[in-house]
């Protein structure tokens, strides 16, 4: 009887009964803790696939970019398809270039001027897919701790409140209901530690990213000015 005695307690602080024995509304916080920790994950597995396939894409544009094809057989190669990265502000950048000149286009800062723009517009849109869903990862880091903690304060109060009830303040007593409090915590740093972590090395990545298409939109720039004043100049 007495190992039965000694047992009945261990099972009482297995995380399981705990969660079945704490109140409705730390079950509340624990089950959206839960969410939020899974949701994390499948946007930091995401992300990592993404920005892999973001950088092949990049090293892949750039070395046939740079391999003496001409601007126009690349842009009827690229034109057709989904891009991404250079890709897109490439195939931007020379839709811009082609409608300006079936237009006839008069002035090299007009025309330099709009194909800047296009390339920034396309730039932003890669950034905001590279970014997509980052702000999660903040939000969950900054958030999930106190939220654990909410859920550790109420589940403090009703042991207290039990304790009252009870007029019993043995450890016995004391700590399923504080062991129920703690978990909240728990769950919330769960969730907390990798948002954080995955937000600055993600953060960091996206960033390393945007600055090699910067750098390319400021090359291609040059490249298209260039061209501007061959063709456009010498009209005006």
């Amino acid at each position: 009887m007495e190992n039965i005695a000694l047992a009945d307690p261990g099972a009482q602080l297995s995380v399981w009964s705990l969660f079945i024995s704490a109140s409705w509304v730390v079950k509340l916080v624990m089950i959206g803790l839960l969410c939020a920790s899974v949701w994390t994950w499948a946007i930091i597995v995401d992300k990592l696939v993404s920005y892999a396939r973001m950088r092949l894409a990049l090293n892949r544009f750039e070395q046939v970019f740079w391999s003496g094809q001409s601007l126009e057989e690349l842009y009827r190669t690229l034109a057709d398809r989904k891009t991404t990265g250079m890709g897109a502000i490439f195939v931007a950048a020379m839709r811009e270039w082609k409608k300006s000149f079936e237009k006839g286009a008069k002035t090299p800062l007009g025309l330099q001027t709009r194909i800047d723009k296009a390339m920034d517009l396309a730039l932003t849109r890669e950034m905001e897919k590279l970014e997509g869903r980052l702000g999660f990862l903040a939000t969950t880091g900054s958030a999930a701790p106190f939220i654990g903690l909410f859920g550790t304060v109420i589940g403090i109060m009703t042991s207290f409140q039990a304790i009252a009830g009870s007029k019993n303040t043995s450890l016995a007593v004391v700590a399923p209901g504080i062991a129920e409090a703690l978990l909240a915590t728990a769950i919330g740093l769960l969730a907390a530690i990798p948002a954080v972590i995955a937000y600055n090395k993600l953060s960091s990545d996206a960033s390393k990213i945007a600055v090699r298409m910067e750098g390319f939109s400021d090359e291609f720039s040059a490249i298209l000015s260039r061209q501007i004043d061959e063709k456009v100049a010498p009209k005006a």
